[in-house]
């Protein structure tokens, strides 16, 4: 079930959301879209943190997400983009339109059934559905910290390297994933700025806010690698997971393929694992 309030809470935080909250390798877009398109939807794209690595990779890019605010950002950033308000549910996109679509931080927010219609139905028959996350590598000890104090209900991604049940979709059939890791170095008011642009501290009550935010600088206070420190290098895992249009809607059983992709450590996370330690939050 998806929280209503959480997911209004981002609608008024576009300016932020785009400043503060960090991109995606380019790595992923190539894994989803791995030879140039006509067209591709960006589907609930936000400020727009991932369309920036569609367009060069296709013709045509159309951005949808319900935030009006957060597409006036990505319209000011990325002006030949086709950007429309619409859900997931409601995809205002014609039948068979797109080759690919693209969902950056986002599926947790869906409605499962109603969206892989909508999905399968504005794709042409072949076309690809890629879902990426960003999430919290489990040996960075801060920010793994700082995740539990924004997520405190929130289980880490960590687990044995071997094959991964892969989440099922109707409408579609699972192709392969990737993990990539990576690093960003972020000014250390940035990543506590960055904090306050997840739901749950755009949810909170100020004095809860604010609680949650002196709690993040105690941590980079006393963590060994980050006291004293006013520019912080913070690793990063980047998942992706990408499916094939199935020629009939019934779900199709799936699970990872032998050859799992993985960049850097495997750190054997499930798609089922990732959408929970990211539910509450696009991060």
């Amino acid at each position: 079930m998806v929280d209503e309030a959480l997911a209004r809470s981002f609608r008024g935080a576009g300016e932020d959301y785009h400043r503060y909250r960090p991109g995606f390798p380019a790595a992923a877009a190539q894994a989803m879209l791995s030879r140039p398109v006509e067209a591709v939807l960006d589907l609930g794209a936000g400020t727009g943190k991932l369309t920036v690595q569609l367009v060069q990779r296709a013709r045509r890019v159309i951005a949808v997400d319900p935030s009006e605010q957060m597409l006036a950002v990505l319209r000011a950033h990325l002006p030949n983009v086709d950007a429309r308000v619409g859900t997931a549910e409601r995809i205002p996109v014609g039948d068979t339109e797109v080759d690919a679509v693209t969902v950056a931080q986002a599926f947790h927010w869906f409605e499962r059934e109603p969206a892989c219609a909508e999905i399968r139905r504005v794709l042409r028959p072949g076309g690809t559905l890629g879902l990426v996350w960003n999430r919290t590598d489990p040996e960075c000890s801060w920010d793994l910290a700082c995740h539990r104090i924004a997520h405190p209900q929130a289980t880490a991604s960590g687990g044995e390297e071997g094959e991964e049940q892969v989440e099922q979709l109707p409408g579609f059939v699972f192709a392969e994933r990737a993990t990539f890791r990576w690093s960003e170095t972020v000014s250390r008011a940035d990543y506590v700025r960055r904090w306050q642009t997840v739901s749950t501290f755009l949810a909170a009550d100020p004095a809860e806010r604010a609680r949650m935010t002196s709690a993040v600088e105690q941590v980079l206070a006393t963590d060994a690698a980050t006291r004293g420190r006013e520019q912080l290098v913070l690793p990063q895992l980047t998942d992706v997971f990408v499916y094939r249009r199935a020629e009939t809607d019934r779900v199709v059983p799936a699970r990872t393929p032998g050859g799992v992709s993985l960049v850097g450590s495997d750190v054997g996370a499930t798609a089922e694992e990732i959408m929970a330690d990211v539910r509450a939050d696009r991060s």
